[in-house]
């Protein structure tokens, strides 16, 4: 192999090597930069008991068991948002999840387990499309017209919640909801570095949410989202 050769694949290498340095490195200032600017929004559950005029408590979605029944994740989040409202932090729930399928249903579920807990079911706003974080925010302010909301759920995935709501210019704090240590988390962790990212980037284009549709303002009766 001549030295021309070798030098050309040399100089390859440094760029490609200087290509991932700084993709890595971009990477986690954005990670970084998403938590230490929304730390100050993440708040407990008796400071959000003295937070005046909040339009909701949006209760973002997570696994349902083929049965039907919450998984351990989903079960805290209700939880603690149904603790928040008995503690008249809000006088409505948002239950945002995936009913993209038939068969499979997470707000049904959600607002099953909050009537079960003796939630008035006027009270209980589904969000059938909330797909995704972003699509679970973007339809609380465009489609329920809620503009100050407190978000219910880890405290890994709160973060990247509360940064979307800031720039889609809702007023959101939030309250973390783990009860119990969970399987896999470490695996969570190491997604949401990655997905803090992706919605980094998303929120400077805001795109519409996929499905939009009729307004139902926050403050209606929760029974016409059934």
């Amino acid at each position: 192999m001549s030295l021309k050769i070798k030098i050309h694949k040399a100089k390859a290498l440094i760029i490609i090597l200087t290509v991932i340095v700084l993709a890595v490195c971009s990477v986690f200032a954005v990670n970084g930069y998403v938590k230490s600017s929304t730390r100050d929004r993440i708040i407990t559950k008796e400071d959000a008991q003295k937070l005046q005029e909040i339009d909701c408590i949006l209760v973002l979605g997570c696994l349902v068991k083929a049965d039907g029944r919450p998984s351990d994740m989903l079960e805290d989040r209700l939880k603690m948002g149904i603790e928040l409202y008995n503690g008249s932090v809000s006088k409505k729930l948002l239950m945002s999840g995936d009913n993209g399928r038939k068969e499979y249903n997470e707000v049904i579920a959600m607002k099953n387990y909050a009537t079960k807990q003796g939630v008035n079911s006027a009270d209980v706003f589904m969000d059938h499309a909330g797909f995704s974080t972003y699509d679970s925010i973007y339809r609380a302010k465009e489609i329920f017209k809620a503009d100050r909301i407190v978000i219910v759920t880890q405290g890994y995935h709160l973060h990247r919640a509360l940064y979307i709501a800031n720039k889609l210019g809702i007023e959101a704090y939030g309250v973390a909801s783990d009860y119990r240590q969970y399987r896999g988390q470490a695996g969570r962790e190491t997604r949401e570095i990655l997905a803090r990212c992706k919605d980094f980037a998303k929120v400077i284009f805001k795109p519409q949410s996929k499905f939009l549709g009729d307004s139902i303002p926050i403050s209606g009766n929760a029974d016409l989202t059934n």
